[in-house]
């Protein structure tokens, strides 16, 4: 059947609802599989706007309302779609009650935008209220929420006004009645012995509301936050534990997105991550719940085997974990025994080991310099800002970015570095008895013992030697001066210079150099007698 726009039109301007709905019920079925034409979608997309308007029957709503959503799909047809007259009419099928008055004329200036948008925005936080005040369970609330999500996320000034209306209290009872959460004393969550999974709606809805908070909570995570504002967010980390832990059906986007929010908490407010008792089933350190911590290395450990967009899924992950260990010690303890266990097996470079410290060390040398900043600096964290050790787990080449980065190439932490360095306990790293046998053969660039190379310069008497020395630095002078290296050396700072600043002061000096250059160069290429 080969579909008729211009017929499903005439139609509809004539307010034919029982032949709208056949043609399109047909028309929705059938458009995925044919190329549309931009002019008469247009047109029916203006003619549909009008039609539900109206007063119409409920099937006849929804198959209209089906036809736009397809037609929002494609771009080239939005026009009669984003006006503020369509909106409007959308907004009151939606359930979203805006002032008219504000959305008749966008010529009026973007006032009138902005307090209709500011309403929409409104909208959801007062349902959510309704839901929180009733006794039934919530439901129905995925669209709005999803509008919310959008709406901050599009419009900071909506994120300001939001967080100033009480919306994120609002949004974490919310989480709280989704996720069905007891709390028994402080921050601690009543946990069931057979907890039930979630279900994949409730999941969808849980998903939009931690979107929402993120987009509030990142807006304002670099302010400190006064008390009432650490006992919120505190509130909150102590319901996202909960989220992390609980089993939902498309567990990977959650806990994503429950990554992606205690990541743009306050980090003052994350003590309560650790602060649950731990009983026989937990994982713990040093008499500390590591339950959630645990959870978030596993995390990790699958964004790093999945290897894909790295910058977006795991840059969160490895932030929380290196904020977290810099601030709390038996965190730290405890991601340094799972990632950075004691050396045993010394004979493989730490970027080809199939560890978590072998997918971390081969990201320092990744392409993205965020990624490879923030797998370098975890790893830095759990040496405890200690050069040696740092270098010892990861090789010297490896660790020579972050090294230079910080001004510690010279071993020497620089003054005013690692702001938390006072917090790392003086204990002493506990090497096996393999690594003690072959620590005097570890090469400290590759970071493993490499096989024995015989010495190039063997059987080459003193004069051949330095000649050969001449020549090098003959060839090194004229790739610099020819800008195509530039040598570099440490200065007293641990900072990278160049290690020749500039020596050629006139025309003279220049020719002279040149020619004493040629000279070594021609004697460097004699083969010896």
């Amino acid at each position: 059947m080969v579909l008729d726009v211009e017929q499903i039109i005439e139609n509809v301007l004539r307010g034919d609802q029982d032949a709208v709905q056949l043609l399109l019920g047909d028309y929705n079925t059938q458009v995925c599989f044919t190329a549309p034409v931009v002019t008469t979608e247009t047109h029916l997309a203006a003619a549909l706007l009008s039609f539900i308007s109206n007063q119409l029957q409920p099937a006849v709503l929804q198959v209209c309302l089906h036809t736009l959503r397809i037609l929002s799909r494609d771009r080239r047809a939005l026009g009669p779609l984003v006006s503020d007259k369509a909106l409007f009419i959308l907004a009151q099928l939606g359930g979203i009650g805006l002032e008219q008055g504000g959305a008749e004329d966008r010529s009026s200036g973007g006032a009138a935008s902005s307090q209709m948008e500011a309403e929409a925005a409104s909208v959801p936080v007062e349902n959510l209220k309704q839901e929180i005040c009733s006794s039934e369970p919530p439901s129905g609330q995925f669209y709005r929420l999803r509008l919310l999500f959008l709406l901050t996320a599009l419009r900071p000034e909506l994120r300001m006004q939001l967080n100033q209306d009480r919306g994120v209290p609002v949004l974490t009872r919310a989480l709280e009645r989704l996720l069905a959460v007891r709390f028994t004393d402080g921050y601690e969550v009543l946990a069931d012995a057979l907890p039930s999974p979630v279900s994949k709606e409730t999941s969808q809805e849980v998903i939009e509301i931690l979107k929402t908070l993120f987009n509030v909570a990142h807006a304002f995570h670099r302010e400190e936050p006064d008390e009432e504002e650490a006992a919120l967010y505190r509130h909150l980390a102590a319901v996202l534990r909960h989220c992390l832990l609980l089993s939902c059906e498309g567990d990977d986007v959650r806990e994503e997105h429950t990554v992606n929010l205690l990541s743009a908490l306050p980090l003052t407010c994350l003590d309560v991550l650790l602060s649950v008792r731990p009983d026989q089933t937990s994982h713990q350190w040093g008499g500390v719940n590591m339950d959630c911590v645990h959870s978030l290395l596993l995390f990790m450990d699958r964004r790093l085997t999945r290897g894909q967009k790295l910058k977006e899924k795991l840059i969160p992950v490895l932030n929380l974990l290196t904020e977290s260990s810099r601030v709390h010690r038996e965190t730290r303890h405890f991601l340094r025994q799972k990632i950075l266990p004691p050396l045993r097996d010394v004979g493989v470079r730490p970027e080809q080991d199939n560890s978590l410290r072998g997918q971390l060390v081969r990201l320092m040398t990744h392409v993205d310099t965020d990624v490879k900043h923030c797998a370098a600096e975890l790893l830095f964290v759990l040496c405890k800002e200690n050069v040696s050790r740092f270098v010892k787990y990861t090789g010297y080449g490896n660790a020579a970015g972050l090294l230079a980065a910080r001004g510690l190439l010279n071993g020497r932490r620089a003054s005013g570095d690692g702001l938390y360095a006072a917090r790392y306990s003086s204990d002493s790293d506990s090497d096996t008895e393999e690594y003690r046998e072959a620590r005097a053969r570890i090469n400290l660039v590759t970071g493993r013992v490499e096989a024995e190379q015989p010495d190039p310069m063997e059987g080459m008497t003193e004069e051949e030697k330095e000649q050969e020395a001449r020549y090098l630095i003959s060839m090194i002078n004229r790739l610099s001066r020819e800008q195509i290296i530039q040598p570099m050396g440490v200065t007293a700072e641990g900072r990278l210079a160049p290690l020749w600043a500039p020596m050629r002061g006139s025309p003279l000096e220049e020719e002279e150099e040149e020619e004493e250059e040629e000279d070594w160069e021609l004697e460097g290429r004699k083969d010896p007698q």
